[in-house]
C-alpha cells in the first residue's frame, strides 16, 4: 500500500524549525501501514526536513550554527543574479537535505526517545511551506 498526504504551515523564515512528528504520526495511523517507511519531503528548494531534539535551547543551538556555516548576509552569485539574497538559504537547505525516511514499525514510527522529525525554512521572508509525505508498506 502506498499513501500520500500534504500539510501545510507557515514559517517566518531564516532557519526557522518546526516540529512535524505529530503529523507524521497522523499521516502513518491513517494510511493503516503496520510495517514500512514513510518519505516526508520538503517541497521548494530552501526548506529541509532532518531529526533534532525539539527543544527551545537546542532550537536556538541549530540556528547559530547554520549562521555562522552560511551566514545570511553572505555574497553568493545566485543572490547577484536573481537580486533576492537568499543563496545563504539554497546552501543551507542543500547541505542538509530535503527530505528524510523514517522506518514505520507496529503502527508507529520509529524514533528515538528524544528525537523528533522537523523542517527548517532557511529562506530570508516568511512562507507558507509545503510537506508531503508519503507513507509505503503493509
Amino acid at each position: 500500500m502506498i499513501t500520500g498526504s500534504e500539510i501545510v504551515i507557515h514559517t517566518r523564515g531564516f532557519s526557522d524549525i518546526h516540529d512535524l512528528t505529530a503529523e507524521i504520526e497522523a499521516a502513518v495511523i491513517e494510511s493503516g501501514v503496520k510495517e514500512g517507511l514513510v518519505n516526508v519531503f520538503a517541497v521548494g528548494s530552501t526548506a529541509s526536513i532532518t531529526t533534532i531534539e525539539f527543544e527551545p535551547a537546542l532550537a536556538t543551538d541549530m540556528t547559530e550554527a547554520l549562521e555562522k556555516l552560511w551566514p545570511k548576509d553572505m555574497p553568493t552569485r545566485h543572490g547577484t543574479t536573481w537580486g533576492d539574497d537568499n543563496g545563504f538559504s539554497h546552501l543551507r537547505a542543500s547541505f542538509l537535505g530535503p527530505n528524510i525516511t523514517v522506518p514505520v514499525h507496529r503502527g508507529k514510527l520509529v524514533l528515538g526517545t528524544w528525537q523528533q522529525v522537523v523542517v527548517i525554512d532557511h529562506d530570508n521572508n516568511p512562507r507558507e511551506r509545503r510537506i508531503f509525505m508519503q507513507v509505503v508498506g503493509e
